[in-house]
């Protein structure tokens, strides 16, 4: 069964805020250009943004008022980002008491000089938790939360969750083997320390397909078998005489299911040994879970060669998923470092690693933060044929470590199945299909050509699974173009649409055009016409706004408000750019007239 590696959701219902010394919410209203920074920044733990760290937290208390953070609480840093002008951003979650809270997240904006600018934050009030004794006992809330998330409770942790608004002492428990889950997995339960209440029951699996999807597929009886066989041999590489000692970076080729012969970073360890490992992208590394739901990436087998040749097109060749993966990861992360400077997921220089042939008749592909790793199952035999190993779900999938590892967007609610709603969660898929179809236009391959689809090759009879120039013609989903008030509390596929299709009208514009071989037609919420900016300035807007100015609980006007001020540092209050983030927003009904109340 599969054990609590995979992502772990904190529901986040509370409103983010955003305020600043020197910029109005609203931010449009801002007079002052800045000029355009590089989106490139480092994170690390250097004597430099060590002293960021410490300065940001005593502004965080200085300056209590505005951030929410009293004398009794603690702030654990998460991120430190360092821009090239100097700027400095600490992201931070927070102990109460010493207790985790939930939706207590912020980031603290320094200027050039160390002072304070303003903050992000998922929750409005300060907390005040002045009773922290629980009425019911841990051992009680264990066996409530085995009985709620059906399989066995680990310890059950004091929190506070300041979610929704509420400001309640409750247990987090951790549920592993949960039977409510088509293959088992785990569940965050997190209940009322007072009444026993059920506040949250989160299925942690953070899964490519839907359950609900799923559902669907197999109720249509749709049976996705991809297109591959397009691998043609490619010519041997020509190792140059190694020097003595091993293990050394080497050069190897792989034939995969999706994108052909592919060049592949490997490592030698003998004359006539290799091992699927990246020494150059920080040791990133595939293996072969030999059809087990592994808990940990060690206990998988590592993928050896005599010859540095991976795979045969084929599955009758394990190391052929193999090198779709290994590409796929590599590819991801050359386009974060190549585009943003970002050195792996969490920006730590670390590479990312995959497990392929995950588990018995898994159709679906997942990311797990706790390992670092990308779960590759071969299909269920029904209605996922092959592995879904395919090069933007690569890029989607990873791209949800990218947030984990910074914004942590989590959805308001999810059902027993597992089907996550509500806009920030909405957000977080967004961005991973933004930014899973720029790694497609970032690595290139014409047999995997770049476009503003997602899935476009899983074989599916609506030819693609998303896309994001008209969300809506994702029937299978049900995704949506525009922002309305329905928005919080839809299921975070269908929700994505809203701010997909304000990407693209920022990076391509409104109307009919052909990129690449493929007819977009993007429509908009009031007939206006956008121009587009172009999809390397629209990237580096969203990225930075996710980086630097998005918490846990962003919504869909939050993140017009981070996306506006990602504008303003990178091309100025007054650019072209700036114009054009408002214009795609509202063209998608999200404007400042109409941002929600505190209280949906």
């Amino acid at each position: 069964m599969r054990r609590p590696h995979i992502r772990r959701h904190r529901l986040a219902i509370a409103v983010a805020v955003t305020t600043a010394a020197t910029l109005t919410a609203g931010v449009a209203g801002s007079a002052s250009a800045t000029p355009p920074a590089s989106p490139v920044a480092a994170s690390s733990s250097t004597p430099a943004s060590q002293r960021a760290v410490d300065t940001a937290r005593a502004a965080a208390y200085a300056h209590g008022e505005a951030t929410g953070v009293s004398k009794k609480d603690t702030l654990e840093a998460t991120d430190t980002l360092v821009d090239p002008d100097g700027r400095q951003h600490v992201r931070f979650i927070r102990t109460h008491r010493g207790m985790p809270v939930l939706g207590g997240d912020l980031v603290v904006h320094l200027t050039a000089k160390s002072a304070y600018e303003g903050v992000t934050r998922a929750f409005r009030q300060q907390v005040d938790m002045s009773g922290t004794k629980p009425k019911l006992s841990a051992g009680e809330a264990r066996t409530k939360a085995a009985a709620v998330g059906k399989g066995e409770a680990g310890d059950a942790e004091l929190v506070v969750d300041a979610r929704n608004g509420r400001t309640k002492l409750a247990y987090q428990v951790q549920v592993s083997d949960s039977r409510t889950a088509e293959s088992g997995g785990t569940r965050t339960v997190v209940l009322d320390a007072a009444s026993g209440t059920v506040l949250s029951n989160v299925q942690a699996d953070d899964s490519f397909l839907s359950p609900g999807l799923q559902r669907k597929l197999r109720a249509r009886g749709e049976r996705l078998n991809p297109a591959t066989g397009l691998f043609t041999p490619a010519a041997p590489v020509t190792e140059k005489a190694a020097k003595p000692g091993y293990p050394a970076a080497a050069k190897g080729t792989g034939a995969s299911f999706f994108v052909g012969s592919v060049p592949l970073s490997t490592t030698r360890t003998g004359k006539k040994s290799y091992v699927l490992k990246d020494s150059t992208r920080g040791n990133t590394e595939t293996r072969d879970a030999r059809d087990k739901e592994l808990d940990k990436f060690s206990s998988g087998k590592p993928f050896t060669s005599t010859t540095n040749r991976w795979g045969n097109g084929t599955t009758s060749n394990r190391a052929t998923a193999a090198v779709d993966a290994q590409y796929g990861v590599a590819s991801t992360l050359d386009f974060y470092k190549k585009t943003f400077g970002r050195k792996g997921i969490k920006n730590d220089g670390r590479g990312a690693r995959a497990l392929v042939h995950f588990g018995k008749k898994v159709g679906n592909a997942f990311w797990s933060p706790s390992c670092g790793c990308m779960l590759y199952g071969d299909g269920d035999g029904r209605t996922f044929a092959k592995p879904l190993v395919v090069l933007d779900v690569t890029g989607h999938e990873l791209s949800h470590g990218v947030v984990d590892a910074t914004a942590n967007l989590q959805p308001t609610r999810v059902d027993i199945e597992g089907n996550q709603f509500g806009e920030p969660g909405s957000l977080n898929e967004s961005l991973a299909d933004i930014f899973g179809s720029a790694v497609e236009f970032a690595t290139n391959n014409p047999k995997n050509p770049p476009n503003y689809l997602l899935g476009e090759k899983l074989g599916l009879d609506q030819k693609f699974l998303r896309r994001l120039d008209k969300p809506s013609l994702d029937k299978l989903e049900g995704a949506v173009d525009y922002w309305s008030k329905a928005s919080y509390d839809t299921e975070v596929h269908a929700g994505s649409g809203v701010s997909s299709h304000a990407y693209y009208l920022l990076a391509e514009g409104s109307g009919k055009k052909t990129i690449g071989g493929v007819t977009y037609n993007s429509p908009t919420y009031d007939r206006s016409k956008v121009t587009g900016i172009g999809r390397s300035k629209a990237t580096a807007i969203f990225y930075r706004a996710l980086t630097r100015y998005m918490v846990s609980t962003t919504d869909f006007h939050d993140a017009r408000v981070a996306t506006l001020r990602a504008a303003k540092d990178l091309y100025g209050a007054k650019s072209t750019a700036y114009k054009t983030v408002d214009k795609a927003w509202a063209a998608v009904n999200v404007k400042a007239s109409n941002t929600p109340s505190a209280k949906h």
